[in-house]
């Protein structure tokens, strides 16, 4: 019996797997508002800023800025997604267990986030620990999520699948963080008299809310999905995926537009994820903002990233997905320098809004414009592996040099200084493959 439902085969288009698929967005996507982007990180500078003002914590004995330690713990936990998602993607792919490992992941990041509840600055270890494992299983449990889609869609209706994913997604993180954001603004309608309580109980719904959703994906989606057959009994399948990123590499090494794009994607990208994890950490400590300004421009920027997603598809509709790409990414430029110089909660909003219009567009830019240059081939799911994990590398690379250079120079805004210059090392490349996209348009075959 259990063989036949292994092996059954699985149809895609089913109108309730989708909704289940779908699903998991609306419960995930609280993760990256509240924990990432809004009340964890203003409440943990509150929390770890000494009664002198002091923001040098103790992590296990090693004397660090709090916020730099922030950052640092970012780029560890997407370091280990990066690092360990090739051989559990292959191991999914092997075993059929896809579901599994996406239901490891996602009750890693709930209970990591449920534990920041306990989290009140006197042990930061727990905190940052609790914080980091939140994050890998956020980041592990969407690697498994979005293998999912080919195998329960056909390629027509896979584009309008995910923008209905990420479309529910965005309205599940705001439902919470508003209900959350009332709490932390009318904790008396609560009946809360502790201060530091309302955004404790916040991680305390993320827990509820992404471990309760996603319940309703997993009741859906196929427990066993089609096995690899091994190529051979050598076969490795710890380290397949590797294989396949290296395969990827290779071929993008003999491709002067590829190349030039994904090595300014990379920069790019460390800048824009970057802006994404400490934009309220910055707000908070280096201007003085508290939550009451900050959690409603966070949603300004959600608000304002919609518009702005469907005003750049029309621009690179217009003058193509590169020439919209690099307008978005002067534009980023130009927010660096104008953050910078933010010394008001009136400039630091217009700077949100700001964001929040190239925030969208740059995203969805960046995947088009890949996917458009991808060689003919049907192996479109190992490029893509290859994309994200360039993607992840680039949170890595941008979250600790954050880091870095706050322990160096005693301030947030010379980090926000250094990445408007990987948007300008960006641009650069992006600048090359328009000029290589361009010439190859222009060249004609001559004779040897």
């Amino acid at each position: 019996m259990k063989k036949s439902i292994r092996n059954a085969p699985i149809q895609k288009g089913d109108k309730k797997v989708v909704r289940a698929w779908v699903m998991y967005d609306w419960a995930n996507s609280v993760y990256q508002l509240t924990i990432a982007s809004t009340i964890f990180p203003i409440y943990y500078n509150q929390v770890t800023r000494g009664s002198t003002g002091d923001y040098t914590v103790s992590f296990f004995g090693l004397e660090v800025i709090n916020t730099v330690l922030y950052s640092w713990s970012i780029a560890a936990a997407y370091l280990m997604v990066a690092f360990f998602s090739p051989m559990l993607s292959s191991l999914a792919d092997y075993t059929g267990r896809r579901k599994s490992f996406m239901q490891f992941f996602t009750w890693l990041g709930a209970l990591g986030c449920g534990a920041l509840f306990f989290f009140d600055g006197d042990a930061i270890e727990f905190g940052i620990i609790a914080f980091t494992l939140g994050t890998i299983g956020y980041g592990g449990s969407i690697v498994f999520y979005n293998s999912f889609l080919p195998v329960i869609a056909e390629p027509g209706d896979q584009d309008r699948i995910s923008a209905r994913g990420y479309s529910l997604g965005y309205l599940g993180g705001v439902v919470l963080l508003l209900f959350n954001l009332l709490m932390i603004m009318k904790p008396e309608l609560f009946g809360i008299t502790d201060s530091s309580l309302p955004a404790r109980i916040s991680f305390l719904t993320v827990f509820l809310w992404w471990i309760g959703f996603s319940q309703i994906t997993f009741r859906r989606l196929p427990r066993y999905t089609h096995r690899k057959r091994r190529k051979d009994k050598e076969t490795n399948i710890f380290l397949e995926g590797y294989r396949e990123l290296d395969k990827v590499f290779q071929q993008v090494r003999t491709s002067r537009q590829l190349s030039y794009y994904l090595i300014g994607f990379f920069f790019v990208m460390m800048g824009l994820l970057t802006v994404m994890f400490m934009a309220a950490t910055y707000g908070e400590k280096e201007i003085g903002l508290d939550e009451a300004v900050l959690i409603p421009t966070i949603l300004i920027i959600q608000l304002v990233g919609m518009g702005g997603a469907h005003m750049f598809s029309r621009l690179s509709a217009r003058l193509g997905n590169l020439q919209a790409l690099l307008i978005s990414v002067f534009a980023w430029i130009a927010i660096c320098i104008g953050a910078y110089y933010i010394s008001n909660s009136l400039e630091f909003m217009i700077a949100a809004f700001f964001i929040g219009i190239v925030m969208g567009g740059s995203q969805a830019l960046a995947r088009s414009t890949y996917s458009k240059m991808l060689p003919d081939t049907t192996d479109h799911t190992s490029y893509f592996s290859f994309y994200d994990v360039m993607e992840k590398l680039a949170t890595v690379a941008g979250t600790f040099s954050f880091g870095i250079i706050e322990a160096l120079t005693g301030s947030m805004r010379y980090s926000v200084l250094a990445i408007g210059v990987f948007f300008v090392i960006g641009t650069f490349f992006l600048l090359m493959t328009l000029f290589v996209q361009q010439r190859g348009k222009r060249s004609v075959p001559s004779p040897a």
